[in-house]
């Protein structure tokens, strides 16, 4: 018995003194790189191989090159100011539908520092293509003609109006060469020199009431404009200048405003009845997705980085909703397509329009019921509350970050 276990037990010894000298042989020695470990099949394992590049895009004449096909939003952001802006007053520009005027905040000290007249309906105020002036669309309602502000960005004063029928909103071409008034109650879109403002022609969109907010494709081929009062979209082809085809969402029914994916592959569509954003795919204009992010959902601004959608939701499913509504901010991953964070505005409130600041960290938006201007942390969700004029609508952040404007309250490239 004691033989059989002297046996064992050199064995086992025997084995150890085995392993010890051949983990030395293998093993690496200090400051020395291991040695590659070999595959199932016998072969060292390659890097990880990277995605391949995107394919440039091959943008429509006259439009500025897109410098990433995998963000388009690759030059607005943070610090990435024009020097066709040089000069500019940092300001945020808040237009009032029923006081009929434009605030102006230093957004330094969160203060109301000027305010002037511009006449009835005031609903947004865009930066032009070449980023020189801001201008305030004035709409038609209560048999008003709407009017077309201009804003010195480097004196935060007005100009003379420019008088025509009808200015909701206002686009720019790609190419800059024209402006696209939204005549929304006429049920057209103008399209206008951009500089002089004098009409070139129309585009008639009869099955498109409520013709309001935009945005264009990757490459400027197209522009797809929500339509509020018929529950859809519908696609401008802009070498032909004509229609393409109308999308009716699947529900929800009153849609808001639209932004391209950084890709370019999709846009997302805000709809106030649906309380949430759907998602449609540009090239075969067809809805794939949808994302609920909170009652009212209205408004879409990217972060300066691309990867974020900060989404306003309005608190209520009316037109004309009340105060201290079930107002919010969702943050949407643009990789993942879903919410990340939900912030509430506390006490209740209506988010509406606006943008981002040149630096990314904080979120203006106008508070289109209760009178007020929001500014949130973009990292905290923190929210200062700042009393403004009657219905504040679309205010615009000056100067902002990117090469050029396609109009709306800062849709930069």
């Amino acid at each position: 018995m004691r033989t059989v276990r002297f046996f064992v037990f050199a064995v086992i010894g025997l084995g150890l003194i085995v392993g010890i000298y051949v983990f030395s042989q293998t093993s690496p020695q200090s400051g020395a790189p291991p040695a590659p470990v070999a595959s199932s099949a016998g072969v060292a394992p390659t890097a990880p191989i990277a995605p391949p590049a995107a394919a440039a895009v091959n943008s429509v004449p006259g439009m500025p090159p897109v410098i990433d096909p995998n963000n388009l939003y690759s030059e607005t952001g943070a610090g990435k100011i024009s020097p066709a802006t040089s000069g500019a007053l940092e300001r945020i520009y808040v237009p009032h539908v029923r006081s009929g005027d434009v605030y102006v905040i230093d957004p330094a000290t969160f203060q109301v520092i000027d305010k002037f007249k511009v006449g009835p309906n005031p609903q947004h105020v865009i930066p032009s293509w070449d980023l020189k002036t801001l201008w305030v669309a004035a709409s038609s309602e209560g048999g008003q003609m709407g009017r077309l502000t201009p804003i010195d960005p480097t004196t935060g004063k007005p100009g003379e109006p420019v008088r025509l029928r009808d200015a909701y909103n206002m686009y720019y071409t790609p190419d800059g060469k024209s402006a696209i008034v939204v005549a929304e109650a006429l049920k057209q879109l103008d399209f206008r020199d951009a500089k002089t403002m004098e009409l070139q022609h129309t585009i008639s969109t009869p099955n498109c009431p409520g013709i309001n907010h935009a945005d264009f494709a990757i490459d400027g081929s197209y522009v797809i404009f929500t339509c509020e009062f018929s529950g859809g979209l519908i696609k401008i082809d802009l070498t032909s200048g004509r229609s393409v085809g109308f999308l009716k969402l699947s529900k929800g029914g009153m849609p808001q405003d639209i932004r391209i994916s950084p890709d370019g592959k999709v846009f997302f569509v805000a709809d106030m009845h649906a309380d949430g954003i759907f998602v449609i795919e540009g090239e075969a204009f067809k809805e794939i997705g949808f994302v609920e992010t909170g009652v009212g959902t209205h408004g879409l601004y990217p972060s300066r980085d691309g990867k974020k959608l900060y989404v306003s939701n309005r608190g209520s499913n009316m037109v004309g909703g009340p105060p201290k509504g079930k107002g919010s901010i969702a943050v949407v991953d643009f990789a993942t397509r879903k919410v990340d964070k939900v912030w509430p505005i506390p006490g209740g409130g209506s988010p509406d329009m606006g943008n981002v600041s040149a630096d990314g960290k904080t979120l203006w938006l106008s508070g289109r019921f209760d009178n007020v201007v929001y500014a949130i942390d973009t990292t905290t969700g923190d929210v200062k509350v700042i009393p403004v004029g009657r219905e504040p609508h679309g205010l615009t952040v000056w100067p902002q970050p990117g090469r050029y404007s396609l109009g709306h309250t800062g849709n930069m490239r």
